[in-house]
């Protein structure tokens, strides 16, 4: 069955043009030629440049004037603040979470996991990275701080770009498994310090990729 476009062709372009980015086609400093793109898709130029707005809003693309529009790259600096910000923000909202943790709520965590393990084990890095966001948003809703939800979500759209080559490489997507699990048996055991010691240590491994991958490209 063939799948059925969004019901905008600004939402269209802004899934497509996401899915590049996070797949890495198109690359941290890669410019976005609008003209080759919206031949690309078959649309007009007026939801591309929407699309590139609502972007740029979420820290996924830069502008600047006669260069137009860029995949926003970060500095070693942007990257080593924006996980540490992260971590103060995601470290309460675990440790809340987990005051309210119910058994139906640790099912739904499982399945969630369940998602990113069925996506790495086919390799499918856009789809791994989606299930990825989607375990770790639903632990954190479960928050009950929807404020405190939105600055994470935020602080994640500003590093997508690069979450891909992290799990394009078969060892890291071992490696986020296997953390992913503990920090549930953590979890289900009740012991909120260990848990946030393994997310703690899952974000670190992500940052040191990270900074090798920045310095090279630097």
């Amino acid at each position: 069955m063939t799948p059925q476009r969004p019901p905008t062709a600004q939402q269209f372009v802004l899934d497509e043009l996401r899915r590049a980015i996070t797949t890495g086609r198109i690359r941290p400093g890669d410019p976005i030629r609008q003209d080759v793109l919206a031949r690309e898709l078959g649309v007009s130029r007026v939801p591309l440049r929407e699309a590139l707005k609502t972007l740029q809003g979420e820290g996924l693309v830069s502008y600047r004037a006669h260069r137009g529009y860029a995949v926003e790259e970060l500095s070693l600096d942007d990257l080593r603040e924006v996980y540490r910000i992260r971590e103060i923000l995601e470290e309460e909202a675990v440790r809340r979470a987990a005051a309210r943790l119910t058994a139906d709520d640790l099912k739904a965590l499982e399945r969630a996991e369940d998602e990113v393990e069925r996506a790495a084990g086919a390799g499918d890095v856009l789809l791994m990275a989606a299930a990825n966001r989607a375990f770790h948003m639903a632990l954190y809703e479960l928050a009950g701080m929807p404020r405190l939800v939105r600055l994470i979500r935020t602080l994640w759209d500003s590093t997508d770009a690069y979450r891909s080559i992290y799990y394009g490489e078969p060892v890291n997507r071992d490696r986020v498994i296997d953390e992913h699990r503990a920090a549930l048996e953590a979890l289900r055991e009740g012991a909120v310090d260990e848990a946030v010691r393994i997310l703690s240590t899952h974000r670190a491994h992500a940052v040191a990729a990270l900074e090798s991958l920045i310095a090279t490209s630097a």
